[in-house]
Parts: structure tokens; sequence; C-alpha cells
């Protein structure tokens, strides 16, 4: 199994979404997220001032999927969060050693 993260544009998360689905994954978590990479953030006017916004609004995606279809998953989020412009985002792919559904009892690729 593997757990994918993905760090993208508020705007872009029903695009995603919906290129998951289409591709067969159901589970998703979502959390809104604060932070900056290269572009660091900009400078903006407020009533005269001059104050910089360092922290940029993101969504946070989780998702665990069997091995077999990770690649898959990552080039959806990827094709379907672009937009060509800096601050697009990022992907983490991790390796997850197990997983079990608390309801039913069930363990790893049954669980997800």
């Amino acid at each position: 199994m593997k757990k994918i993260e993905a760090i993208i544009k508020p705007f872009k998360l029903d695009e995603v979404k919906e290129a998951l689905h289409e591709i067969g994954v159901s589970g998703i978590t979502v959390t809104e997220a604060k932070g900056f990479g290269r572009q660091k953030g900009h400078t903006e006017l407020y009533r005269g001032a001059e104050y910089v916004v360092d922290f940029l609004p993101k969504v946070k995606l989780e998702v665990v999927v069997p091995e077999g279809i990770a690649d898959r998953t990552v080039e959806a989020i990827a094709a379907a969060a672009q937009t060509g412009r800096i601050g697009d985002g990022k992907i983490f792919i991790s390796s997850i050693e197990g997983a079990l559904r608390i309801r039913t009892g069930e363990r790893d690729d049954d669980a997800i």
C-alpha cells in the first residue's frame, strides 16, 4: 500500500476529487493548510499599508491506495491540480506497512 499526500491550491480540490473518483479511488482525507515553498509568499497593500503574506492557503489531500494503482493516482492528482503557475504544489508518496478498518476488523488492502 502507498500513502499519497498532495499539497494543492484550494480551488483545484473539486477537479482533483473528480479525477480520483474516475480512477476508482474512494477514500480521501482533506485538510486546510497554509505554507510556502519557492514562491515565499507575496506583498499586499491594505488601506495604504504594505504587509507580507508569508503563508499561502493550500489544501492537503491524503489517500492510501493499493500499490498497483499508486502511479495512476499520482498522475491523476498531478494532471488535475496543475495550473502551470508557481505554487501548484507537491505530491509525496510513502509506503504503508498496514491498515485496519476499525468497524469490521478488516486489514491492509481490504481495509482501504
